[in-house]
């Protein structure tokens, strides 16, 4: 025996589907052929006939190329985000390259100024420090004012020395843990060397 499941469509007509039972073949086509004779009576004439869709499953017969197409679209549908997505990836991937590209740049440009900085205080300290021509004249100048009581004007001490302001500063640097330098009491402007 086969059974007629109904569904009603949006235009009003039905969708007859037979699920087989276990009878035989036969009784199909006499089935078929008494809901030719009963034509739309069968199906409901309209809406206020609609007929629930049964539990029962349904079975549809499709050719290969519809299933082809459905196959296709499901695909294509489940797909589409997922390159979407992928396609997204690999432009954030590509943008954050550059970054990184640009972030090294940078970090090799810091690098050598660093360097540069380096060298610069190395070569400074190089040249705070006493020079042997400059030791002999610290020695020199420790003398002298060890002959004037420990304490002797700078103008004088750079006179008797015969040095340049500049290199007399140079020089009174190099000893600033050895030798003291006080204003003059009597001319603000003046300065005194005072052994420590």
């Amino acid at each position: 025996m086969i059974k007629l499941s109904s569904i009603e469509m949006k235009n009003g007509s039905g969708l007859g589907v037979a699920t087989p039972n276990q009878d035989s073949p036969r009784r199909s086509v006499g089935l078929m052929t008494e809901v030719a004779e009963n034509g739309n009576k069968a199906f409901g004439a309209g809406p206020k006939d609609f007929v629930q869709p049964s539990e029962e499953p349904l079975f549809f017969t499709l050719t290969a190329n519809q299933l082809r197409e459905i196959i296709s679209q499901a695909v294509t549908q489940a797909t589409e985000p997922i390159l979407q997505d992928i396609q997204d990836l690999k432009a954030t991937i590509t943008t954050q390259a550059e970054k990184i590209t640009a972030l090294e740049a940078t970090t090799d440009v810091h690098a050598e100024n660093d360097l540069n900085q380096l060298r610069l205080i190395a070569d400074l300290r190089k040249s705070l420090e006493p020079q042997p021509m400059q030791r002999d004249r610290a020695e020199i100048l420790r003398a002298l004012l060890a002959a004037n009581n420990g304490k002797m004007l700078s103008k004088e001490a750079r006179q008797k020395m015969h040095l340049s302001k500049s290199r007399f500063s140079e020089l009174l640097a190099t000893m600033k843990n050895e030798i003291e330098i006080k204003p003059y009491y009597l001319k603000r402007n003046q300065k005194v060397l005072v052994l420590k």
